[in-house]
């Protein structure tokens, strides 16, 4: 993803938050309008220090309009609300992040989990190892949804899902040496979470985050309803131009790994109350995000720490002012707070074709436009 800052620099003098907004609006709906491969998608942009709040959806799915106020599932999103938990009970002294993760699941999970090369590295594994995808595990998210695509019976819980990896598919790495990004490392990181809280993993999620905060009509999928029900139904998202919620028990492998669902307003309530220190302390924040690994191919321009994606600046190709953190998820979503001019910027195009796609969006037609306005005041 590179932005050409020669042309970002060929400004008007003055801007203003209105005309940035509807900047903003325009390329969002004539993205959306131009790809028939979107049916439906969501953007909210918010930056109080330069008075933009855009919440808006484009398209429709059969005659129901998009509505900004529908519940969306942002996939992988949910990886930071699981990580933001684990947090939680770290400050709680209820688990520490160097701990190795036998300590806090089953002897019949550990066992044979994670054999590289004909040495067994199970015991090596810790929850650092699981938060940042270094653990060298393998994922079973796409086998397994695949296998559910083709035996439209075929049901598997989390914990059956990791055994399942564990007996049909081979670690890559040994712990700890390589990023690689799988759902596996965040289905275990939900079983330790109700192994220590002694709660179901949605149990947890409600208490811990959505009540607290007032995310009333969040909900995780399969799991769980929103403590009040939405008058617009759940935005659908495709992959191959199928609905994601048209695969039976699809709810079981995405579990910790994704599975929060919840209008973008909300999302929003979630990143301020993370940033301003109101769901874990600022010292914990800053370690989720600054304990990072280089993202492999095809994510090259990016750092990983627990489930925080952040942008790699680069002169030219990735100038330091579009330096932003925050997480993605394979359906074209996005949640991001982009520091310099204070924004959060979070949406879904609802289709599996769109995440590189989606953060291309981000950087050029968001946060370029919002500079605009820092420009104004240096």
């Amino acid at each position: 993803m590179m932005i050409n800052s020669a042309t970002s620099n060929q400004q008007p003098a003055t801007m203003n938050p209105t005309t940035i907004q509807s900047n903003i609006e325009a390329a969002f709906r004539k993205k959306v309008q131009d790809d028939r491969k979107v049916k439906n998608a969501y953007l909210l942009v918010h930056s109080e220090k330069h008075d933009i709040h855009l919440d808006i959806a484009e398209g429709a799915t059969g005659d129901v309009k998009a509505d900004s106020s529908q519940p969306n599932h942002l996939a992988s999103v949910g990886k930071l609300f699981t990580a933001t938990v684990t947090g939680m009970l770290h400050e709680r002294r209820m688990l520490d992040f160097d701990d190795p993760i036998h300590k806090h699941l089953d002897a019949d999970l550990m066992k044979g989990l994670h054999v590289f090369k004909a040495q067994d590295h199970s015991e090596k594994i810790t929850i650092r190892h699981l938060l940042m995808q270094t653990s060298g595990l393998n994922d079973v998210f796409y086998h397994l949804m695949k296998k559910m695509i083709q035996e439209p019976d075929f049901r598997i819980t989390p914990k059956e899902a990791v055994k399942w990896g564990r007996e049909n598919l081979k670690p890559v790495a040994v712990p700890g040496k390589r990023h690689f990004y799988t759902d596996t490392n965040y289905y275990l990181l939900g079983l330790i979470i109700e192994n220590i809280t002694g709660k179901a993993f949605h149990e947890v999620m409600h208490e811990f985050v959505f009540d607290r905060i007032g995310m009333h009509h969040a909900y995780m999928y399969g799991f769980s309803t929103p403590k009040k029900a939405s008058k617009t139904p759940t935005a659908p998202l495709y992959v191959n131009g199928r609905s994601l919620f048209s695969i039976n028990g699809i709810h079981q492998v995405d579990y910790a790994g994704g599975s929060v669902t919840a209008p973008l307003g909300e999302y929003l309530l979630f990143m301020k109350a993370l940033q301003n220190g109101h769901l874990i302390k600022k010292e914990t924040l800053n370690r989720m995000i600054s304990d990072d690994i280089n993202m492999g191919f095809p994510t090259l321009g990016f750092r990983y720490g627990y489930a925080i994606w952040k942008m790699k600046t680069l002169p030219v190709i990735m100038p330091a002012k579009y330096a932003c953190w925050g997480c993605v998820g394979a359906t074209g979503a996005f949640m991001f707070y982009h520091p310099i001019t204070e924004s959060y910027v979070i949406g879904t195009f609802n289709d599996f074709s769109y995440r590189g796609k989606a953060l291309g969006f981000m950087a050029r037609k968001v946060i370029r436009e919002i500079l605009k306005l820092e420009n104004n005041k240096t």
